[in-house]
């Protein structure tokens, strides 16, 4: 379902009630979870968010957000968890076994089939046609996908394990994975009975030498063919490399295994806390919110190939964590409305935070980086044209310039002062002839060839509308005309904002979009515009219309 892009209708913070409804319904999707563990995963304090979304194929999805990653997804009125919260609850689901070479497969947007299956010592997991289940690799017993089951366990053992056993709606490294963290695949150990024999295991591998070209060939529902042809997986390792391979399925070596994992994570958690503290939170942003520095700043110090999980920790909590650094006089954290707590001080001359050295990215997670990182932002360069109309075709056909030909102000000039001199004219610098001709631009983004349109380019659209209860609303429209996403606008005017955001279509357009913000946010988003994007202040309307110093928003 998301192995391709979706497109976000809107993104807002939960209500209330709405976290209420929520989490009866978690408990009511999945009793195994207890009361404490339905707390963790839909907190009560922390920021939590509903983005509603297309898939390409036109689903309507609702994501429920925590800490920058999705937790849950709704489709149909059914709830699902992501690998995310697989991840924290492995056990949340009925799992079932599949080799690592058909990952590459599920996460183009196959289904599962049978014979990919891995059957376990201890037998498949008793489902029935319909029941959700998790799907993991062989020796990982981390999630890497969530997919409903296509038959019963009792009709897969009575077919032979043949035909279609699951239609996947998620998995790792999909669209919805990387809304998110983009964390790594965990290492979660598997089961004792789960556990396969490796003798019989090679055995049975020696004795069936074909196995491992029906499994590169393996055919897969749902995989969309190119000019017909099914792209082969390159490089693929045979199943006993798979097997013996510890860098596969996430199963790195780690030298800090001596360490329990509560103590690693406590230990990864006062790197990231010190690490965001030194290099991305200034004094200006200070008062902030405890969960925008949470998912905004102690997430992205994560290192690469690493997960940060505060469950994971003796914490358990952010504000738990965030208390004892208060403690130890680092921060300083107020409650500045009931229920939400912000951080209002740090002191940066601690030595904790003044010693603390920043880790240099390995050049293997730099090249990553570098590839996977958006490019920056850069403005267009525009120009104003000038086309010939009809009226004029005889004055410029002298030059060579025919009906709709484009013209530079200069130019015009210069060919307009010419026919002047050659006909002995007076007033040959009149601009009045610039007035006649019919406007048009040329649009240049960086590292792409210039666009000429006919007609004045419309300026980014700012304004304020009132609604119910006497709020304010800030709209902006026009910004897809200067190579701005309005999505991508919309996620950083909620962070910087702190408040609700939606993209809607724009009124009395074909395709354009509008962004609406919670409040009078015209100030922020002129300097988000002006300073951040360095559009020229001419192209943009309405900035005039941030509230007065002192004044109520």
């Amino acid at each position: 379902m998301f192995a391709k892009a979706f497109r976000v209708k809107s993104n807002t913070a939960i209500k209330g009630s709405d976290r209420r409804k929520l989490r009866a319904d978690v408990t009511a999707a999945f009793p195994t979870l207890g009361t404490d563990q339905v707390t963790e995963l839909v907190p009560g304090k922390e920021e939590l968010n509903i983005v509603k979304l297309y898939a390409h194929r036109g689903d309507a999805v609702t994501v429920y957000v925590s800490g920058g990653n999705p937790i849950i997804f709704e489709l149909e009125k059914n709830l699902y968890p992501t690998v995310y919260t697989l991840w924290s609850y492995p056990d949340l689901l009925p799992t079932f076994t599949t080799w690592p070479l058909v990952l590459e497969k599920l996460m183009g947007g196959a289904d599962l089939m049978l014979p990919g299956l891995v059957v376990p010592p201890a037998g498949l997991p008793q489902v029935q046609k319909g029941d959700l289940c998790a799907i993991a690799l062989v020796g990982n017993r981390a999630p890497v996908a969530i997919g409903v089951a296509a038959v019963s366990t009792s009709e897969m053992l009575t077919s032979g394990l043949k035909g279609r056993g699951f239609s996947v709606l998620h998995t790792y490294q999909d669209y919805l994975w990387r809304s998110g963290d983009k964390s790594s695949l965990p290492s979660i150990a598997p089961l004792a009975l789960d556990l396969p024999d490796v003798t019989e295991e090679k055995r049975s591998i020696q004795a069936d030498s074909a196995l491992q070209g029906d499994m590169r060939h393996l055919t897969l529902e749902g995989v969309e063919e190119e000019n017909g042809e099914v792209h082969q997986m390159c490089g693929e390792k045979t199943l006993l490399e798979t097997s013996e391979d510890p860098s596969v399925g996430g199963l790195n070596p780690d030298p800090t295994d001596s360490k329990t994992l509560q103590e690693q994570m406590d230990e990864q958690l006062q790197r990231c806390f010190l690490h965001a503290l030194k290099c991305r939170v200034k004094k200006a942003d200070l008062p902030l919110l405890t969960s925008t520095f949470l998912g905004s700043h102690m997430f992205s110090c994560c290192p690469e190939g690493r997960q940060l999980d505060i469950k994971k920790s003796s914490y358990k909590k952010l504000s738990k964590f965030l208390q004892q650094m208060q403690q130890e006089q680092l921060i300083q954290v107020k409650e500045l409305s009931k229920g939400v707590e912000s951080i209002v001080a740090v002191d940066w001359k601690h030595p904790r935070i003044t010693s603390f050295v920043i880790p240099e990215p390995s050049p293997t997670s730099q090249t990553i980086q570098e590839g996977s990182r958006e490019q920056p932002y850069h403005p267009p360069d525009i120009k104003p044209l000038y086309c010939v109309p009809a009226s004029m075709t005889l004055l410029f056909q002298e030059s060579g310039h025919k009906k709709g030909s484009v013209l530079e102000g200069g130019e015009v000039r210069t060919i307009i002062i010419n026919y002047a001199k050659k006909n002995s004219l007076v007033d040959a610098d009149n601009k009045k002839c610039l007035e006649k001709l019919q406007p048009a631009y040329q649009v240049t983004f960086p590292g792409q060839e210039p666009v000429v349109k006919k007609g004045k380019i419309c300026p980014i659209d700012i304004t304020l509308a009132q609604r119910a209860s006497n709020k304010k609303v800030t709209l902006v429209r026009n910004l897809e005309a200067y190579g701005l996403d309005p999505c991508a606008v919309a996620a950083i005017l909620q962070q910087r904002c702190q408040a609700s955001t939606t993209v809607t279509p724009a009124p009395g357009t074909k395709d354009g979009l509008q962004v609406q913000i919670q409040g009078n946010q015209v100030h922020h988003l002129g300097r988000l515009l002006l300073e951040e994007y360095q559009l020229p202040r001419k192209h943009i309307q309405g900035l005039e219309k941030a509230p007065k110093p002192g004044k109520k928003k």
